[in-house]
């Protein structure tokens, strides 16, 4: 925190700052958890192409209140609000500035068809400082030319191409003619008249276009083999394929983008076991190697100059740059801001101005505002204004080994007060497709807050370990996926950090299905079990799983033998729950059904299990709504301190 406190003092801000330098102090009261379960106050902020404007999102605090999607001019310092969202039928999905003066806003319905709930979005234009919205895809006129006349399309805000050259337009996939196989279309951000460029055809699902505007790749998928062709249109109209395999059964190959050279396409592969970035010149049919990693997958997006238009890094483990003036911006950056991971999100045009993102572990996330020309850094906005950072935790990052001797990576966190062994919560992440990372989390943040040490395990099936590790998980959930978790808490344990009679296992939807799993698995191993948005029947899930495209490839992923989905599904084995467990569930979970939650209270009840549960009016799966967030902690806060104790324990997880 001295960097950045030295800096601000520097600098003066542009709104409050509340920090708190270090201390030696450790005998400090616990923070309430209401302090962690605000939405961030300021997020998502992304600069105007001159560079003079901000939009981001703005969340209220109060249990009623909105998000406001809104515009900061910084030579005016007046302020805009374009669009307000409660965050339930509604929300704000994403927001991208098409030009100077016109920002389009996708927005993410809760849709329904019968007893099958699911997302849909619509794309809209809107001027910088408020006015009329314009639906971007006129339905009733473009619904002329489907070849279903009752069919309208779940996504509408597929944009392929910004066309920078073109402000007044943007090239978008929307499935027309043929149901989820989009076609090509430009329209115009004013007033949505749209004109087909390339029709849908051979099962391709996404298009990418390169730098001049032009599209040049389609990437097929045939949804009952999993098929896939990376397909090159040539000048003469033309297809040539350039990959081909099957993504439930080969390695895949991914393409990101193109460099300004219209002739160079870079790509995603697997060199080994790990996943790499690679140039691929399209005239020879050359690839050469452009950042391998030999612990981590590769697997961020490109990022572009606006200047050159060419990729000049790739989002990987922060920001990596291969241009040298990104370069050295960004190392002269980590040493004014030193204790903190400094993450350049936004530029100009003319890349004089830009948007820094910065956060630590124990400091939640800050926008900054930099000028080049003028050597200025002028804080804008801060996430969570009221945490001192002086009562939160650095994470470290340590290795424990399985019992098969397959190293697993994971984050621990110590409280701040207190002495081992901690009470202790095991926080598996959702996904599981996912990796726990350094940086602030509001989750981790709360625990420790609280006293509790926390560790976060990147079990099998985590991503970016590599391809291997990542396909794991197939058919596994249950399995050796749970096993890591399990010895995640025995290493706690033993090391010292826990006693075996003091911790509590806490998840969110894949998580969620993990804590629950534990408490049927290994029924003695934990004190209690909190599952957010959680899984509890896998059989469940894959039944359900037929109403979507995607059913093959959740059979592929969960399985397809009812006998086995049932053997690690924690409904079928209710009765060995012994460990209290806190269920919580919005009613409007668009991605785990509420019945999963619904179903696994019953069966609890029916064996007298000591089970809490809350649903969430109207909630969703990202505790988007302020009342709910506040809620789940508030229930959360009161169940763990229930069954974790403070004072100090010891014991054996043998």
């Amino acid at each position: 925190m001295k960097g950045l406190l030295a800096l601000v003092t520097a600098l003066g801000l542009l709104l409050p700052l509340t920090c708190q330098a270090d201390t030696d102090t450790v005998a400090t009261p616990q923070l309430p958890a209401e302090l962690f379960s605000r939405l961030p106050e300021f997020e998502r902020a992304v600069l105007s192409p001159n560079g003079e404007r901000v939009a981001y999102v703005r969340n209220g605090n109060n249990p009623d209140a909105v998000s406001l999607l809104a515009t900061f001019d910084l030579n005016t310092r007046e302020s805009h609000y374009l669009v307000t969202s409660d965050n339930e039928k509604v929300k704000i999905n994403w927001f991208h500035w098409a030009n100077n003066d016109t920002l389009v806003i996708s927005g993410r319905y809760e849709s329904r068809d019968r007893a099958t709930k699911y997302y849909s979005t619509r794309l809209f234009s809107m001027p910088f400082d408020g006015g009329d919205a314009v639906n971007l895809i006129n339905w009733s006129r473009l619904s002329r030319r489907a070849s279903h006349p009752n069919y309208v399309p779940q996504f509408q805000d597929q944009v392929i191409d910004w066309l920078v050259d073109d402000p007044d337009h943007i090239l978008m996939a929307i499935d027309v003619e043929v149901p989820h196989m989009p076609s090509v279309y430009k329209v115009n951000i004013h007033n949505a008249n749209a004109s087909r460029l390339i029709r849908g055809k051979m099962q391709i699902r996404d298009w990418i276009s390169d730098q001049q505007g032009n599209v040049r790749i389609g990437v097929s998928l045939d949804n009952k083999t999993g098929e896939r062709e990376v397909l090159l249109l040539e000048e003469d109209g033309d297809w040539r394929t350039l990959f081909a395999f099957n993504i439930m059964t080969d390695k895949p190959v991914e393409p990101i983008g193109f460099g300004a050279d219209p002739q160079i396409l870079y790509y995603r592969a697997y060199k080994n076991d790990h996943q790499v970035l690679y140039r691929l010149n399209l005239k020879t049919n050359q690839s050469e190697e452009v950042l391998a990693d030999p612990n981590y997958d590769v697997d961020g997006s490109l990022i572009y100059s606006p200047v050159t238009r060419d990729a000049i890094g790739v989002r990987h483990r922060g920001r990596h740059y291969w241009d040298d003036r990104y370069k050295s911006l960004q190392e002269g950056l980590d040493k004014a801001l030193s204790d903190m991971d400094n993450y350049l999100v936004s530029f100009s045009d003319d890349e004089n101005s830009y948007l820094l993102y910065s956060e630590s572990d124990t400091t939640p996330g800050i926008y900054l505002y930099g000028n080049r020309e003028k050597g200025k850094l002028d804080v804008l906005f801060q996430q969570y204004g009221g945490i001192p950072s002086d009562q939160l935790s650095p994470h470290q990052r340590i290795t424990y080994t399985a019992r098969d001797d397959v190293q697993i990576e994971a984050y621990l966190t110590l409280p701040s007060t207190g002495s081992a062994p901690y009470p202790t919560i095991i926080h598996p992440h959702g996904g599981p497709g996912v990796r726990d990372t350094r940086g602030f989390d509001y989750w981790t943040a709360y625990f420790t807050a609280q006293g509790f040490a926390v560790l976060r395990p990147n079990f099998r099936g985590s991503s970016g370990y590599g391809y291997s590790f990542s396909q794991s998980q197939m058919k596994q959930w249950g399995l050796g996926m749970q096993d890591d978790i399990t010895d995640a808490a025995k290493w706690m344990v033993k090391e010292g950090y826990a006693s075996s009679d003091n911790m509590c296992i806490v998840g969110a939807s894949y998580g969620g299905y993990a804590a629950l799993m534990a408490t049927v698995k290994t029924p003695a191993l934990f004190q209690c079990a909190v599952s957010f948005a959680g899984v509890g029947n896998l059989k469940d899930l894959v039944i359900r799983s037929r109403q979507f495209t995607n059913s093959t490839f959740v059979k592929n992923q969960i399985g397809d033998d009812y006998d086995d989905l049932e053997a690690r599904s924690p409904y079928y084995h209710a009765e060995k729950v012994i460990a209290p467990i806190l269920l919580i569930h919005g009613d409007e979970d668009r991605v785990v059904d509420v019945n999963q939650s619904r179903d696994m209270v019953d069966e609890l009840d029916d064996y007298d299990k000591d089970v809490t549960y809350i649903e969430l009016e109207a909630g969703d799966h990202y505790l988007s709504i302020q009342r709910n967030r506040h809620a789940t902690f508030a229930a959360m806060d009161k169940f763990l301190k229930s069954h974790l104790s403070t004072q100090p324990r010891g014991g054996s997880a043998d």
